[in-house]
């Protein structure tokens, strides 16, 4: 905010919270295999959080209350769910987001009389900030696992989850645990972004593309790596901003065909490629020395 305009404050702001979705997501995602598409839902929780209480407490404390309900709601569809084998899992938190969709828009109707509601506005450099906070505490949060025993077991149950169970690793309890963590920065995300939104409804903060632009971003920059997420998360951000722009009308259709292009043919995302950039020029000047 100090060098930037207001605008480039606005689009960083944005850029960041699609990091923190991104490298939520591939916090349990990535070393798991398991492919959530609760994000949104997650990230709905922490808007309404902000929508229904933000008037009535300090915006810090909203924001805490909203990674905690998003903590909650991770911890009861876990248990439910990440017994579930294949793709069930899959199903299932894209159902939970369809379904607190209709809930919320059910309620809304029915005993407010609208389909959304008006949020405390808070200023951009405001948001920055607080996002930029969220953006490090994830950074830290997800180095700190990554390199602890838990990651280690994650990486041991995306690898072999019946012998990982065979070596005494309780299984399920590791990813309900780490599954909830990450759910709490996209409920904090959601919950600070919904201050520069104004007026809210169940469509825009359960928004279906908030579920899928995240995956995508992780698997674009490599879901193995630690800053994979980062960079995918980074150039897609933009990316979106400018065909929104310029072609607000195919955007949706441009990510679709990026998707499967990296599908088919970067399979371990920007990272890889760099790594195999890395690894010739290593075969290289090993071969003229």
């Amino acid at each position: 905010p100090i060098y930037g305009s207001a605008y480039s404050v606005i689009m960083v702001t944005s850029i960041i919270m699609y990091v923190i979705l991104a490298v939520s997501w591939n916090l349990f995602c990535g070393p798991t295999g398991k492919a959530s598409l609760a994000t949104a839902a997650f990230f709905g929780v922490g808007i309404y959080t902000s929508a229904i209480m933000g008037k009535d407490l300090p915006i810090l404390l909203v924001i805490v209350l909203a990674g905690l309900f998003s903590f909650a709601l991770a911890l009861i569809v876990g248990a439910l769910t990440l017994r579930l084998k294949g793709v069930y899992f899959t199903i299932f938190t894209f159902g939970l987001l369809q379904l607190i969709s209709a809930i919320m828009l059910w309620y809304e109707v029915k005993f407010t009389g609208t389909r959304g509601r008006f949020v405390v506005v808070v200023d951009n450099e405001t948001i920055f900030y607080i996002m930029f906070g969220i953006f490090v505490l994830l950074l830290i949060t997800s180095f700190v696992i990554r390199n602890s025993k838990y990651g280690l077991a994650l990486q041991s149950i995306g690898q072999y989850e019946e012998a990982a169970s065979h070596m005494g690793i309780n299984v399920t309890a590791v990813k309900i645990v780490v599954f909830a963590i990450s759910a709490v920065f996209m409920g904090m995300a959601g919950s600070i972004i919904a201050t520069r939104w104004t007026y809210i409804d169940p469509y825009s903060a359960f928004d279906v593309i908030l579920t899928f632009l995240p995956v995508l971003m992780a698997i674009f920059g490599g879901m193995k790596t630690f800053y994979g997420p980062v960079v995918g998360a980074v150039i897609f951000a933009y990316l979106e901003e400018l065909l929104l722009t310029k072609f607000p009308y195919v955007y949706k259709l441009c990510f679709g065909i990026i998707l499967v292009i990296v599908i088919m043919y970067l399979p371990d995302g920007m990272a890889g490629v760099v790594d195999k950039i890395r690894a010739r020029v290593t075969r290289g000047k090993n071969a003229s020395s």
